[in-house]
């Protein structure tokens, strides 16, 4: 493979993986919210939202789909990408995770 179309795909991983992280705003949202309240309480390196008394259940009962379709769809759209890309593996679904983060921490930061 040429330098260029490394570069090329290399481009598109860095794109389909900031976009990915737009509407992975909510699982992960989700995902802090849900270890803020409970485990993360519980150790006491944060504290409960008061309001919060419905318990665990219907966080996982909502949180799971959602978590489990953003992860099979970050998974689709990275498969095909990863086999183009200059990178092994044990780099690439790192960087790409850490890359589809960004736009929360991106968030959570302002």
């Amino acid at each position: 493979m040429n330098t260029g179309r490394v570069w090329k795909w290399s481009l598109t991983a860095v794109i389909v993986n900031l976009l990915l992280g737009v509407p992975g705003v909510v699982p992960a949202f989700l995902l802090w919210y849900f270890a803020s309240n409970w485990p993360l309480a519980a150790m006491g390196w944060t504290q409960r939202d008061p309001t919060e008394n419905d318990g665990m259940l219907p966080w996982v009962v909502l949180a799971t789909p959602v978590l489990a379709l953003f992860a099979l769809l970050w998974w689709l759209a990275n498969r095909p990408v990863r086999r183009r890309v200059a990178l092994g593996s044990l780099l690439y679904w790192p960087v790409s995770a850490l890359l589809t983060l960004a736009p929360f921490t991106l968030m959570a930061a302002l």
